[in-house]
C-alpha cells in the first residue's frame, strides 16, 4: 500500500517558546501562522519542569515554566491546534502527564522522546495518550560540522536501509502512536512503513522550500519548522 501524494502535510511550529522567552507576547506571534502543532521542548530542573532544549538552557536568568508555557498555549490557540511536549531527557515524564493532565491537555497533546523507556513509561501509566519515537537518536546536529558531517552522512545512509523495518516494528507494537524523523532519514519506504503499520510520520526540522515540497509529495503527516512563512513560499496554501 502506498501513501498518496495528496495527503495533507500538517505544520508543526518548532521554537514557538525558547527558553527565556516572553510568554506576553506569544499570542501576537502565533497570530495569523495558521500552524495544525506547537512543538514545545521541555527538560526538569530539580522538581520543576522547564521549557528548554538543553541543559545549558536550564540556566537562563528568566526560566519559562512548563505549566506557564502550556497554559498560555491553551489559552491563545485555538482548539483545534493540537501540542508536541517533546521530553529532551529521561526521569521526568510522570510529571509532565501529570502537568498535562492538570490542564486538560492530555486528548490535544501528543508526547515525544528520544528514549524508548521513556515512551513506555507513558504508555503504562496514560494508555490514550499519544507517543511519538524521535529518530535517529543524536542530541546534536553532527551535519552542521565539516569535521563530523562525512561520519554522518554514512550514518544517515545505513539509518535509511533499516529505518523502515524499525519504525514499523515500534508502531504496531504499540510503543509509539507516531515516529518523529530527521529529514536526512526518511525515504519513501519509510513513508510506506509508518503507514502500513497505522502511524504518523513527521519530518523535523524542515526550514527549506524544495525539501518541504520533496516530503509533501512522499506523502509526510506533518513537518516540523521554524518558519510559519514556510508553507507559503513553497506554494502549499493552508487548507
Amino acid at each position: 500500500m502506498s501513501t498518496p501524494a495528496t495527503t495533507r502535510c500538517r505544520r508543526v511550529g518548532h521554537s514557538i517558546i525558547k527558553a527565556g522567552g516572553d510568554l506576553g507576547t506569544l499570542a501576537e506571534r502565533l497570530d495569523g501562522a495558521a500552524w495544525d502543532m506547537v512543538e514545545l521542548d521541555v527538560l526538569a530542573r530539580g522538581d520543576e519542569l522547564i521549557v528548554a532544549h538543553s541543559p545549558d538552557e536550564l540556566d537562563h536568568p528568566t526560566p519559562v515554566r512548563f505549566a506557564d508555557a502550556l497554559t498560555v498555549l491553551r489559552d491563545a490557540l485555538p482548539p483545534s491546534v493540537e501540542l508536541d511536549v517533546d521530553l529532551k531527557a529521561t526521569g521526568y515524564e510522570h510529571a509532565v502527564l501529570e502537568t498535562l493532565r492538570s490542564l486538560g491537555l492530555v486528548e490535544r497533546t501528543l508526547v515525544s522522546s528520544m528514549e524508548e523507556p521513556s515512551l513506555r513509561v507513558l504508555r503504562a501509566a496514560a494508555p490514550e495518550l499519544r507517543l511519538g519515537l524521535s529518530v535517529p537518536k543524536a542530541r546534536r546536529n553532527y551535519l552542521s560540522h565539516p569535521l563530523t558531517r562525512p561520519a554522518a552522512y554514512a550514518m544517515l545512509a545505513y539509518l535509511r536501509r533499516v529505518m523502515p523495518a524499525r519504525a514499523a516494528q515500534v508502531v504496531s507494537g504499540g510503543l509509539a502512536d507516531a515516529i518523529m524523523a530527521h529529514w536526512g532519514v526518511v525515504t519513501p519506504a519509510l513513508v510506506r512503513a509508518v503507514s502500513d503499520a497505522g502511524g504518523e510520520l513527521y519530518v523535523w526540522t524542515v526550514d527549506d522550500a524544495h525539501r518541504l515540497l520533496s516530503l509533501h509529495a512522499l506523502g509526510v503527516s506533518a513537518v516540523i519548522t521554524n518558519d510559519r512563512e514556510l508553507f507559503e513560499r513553497a506554494g502549499l496554501a493552508p487548507t
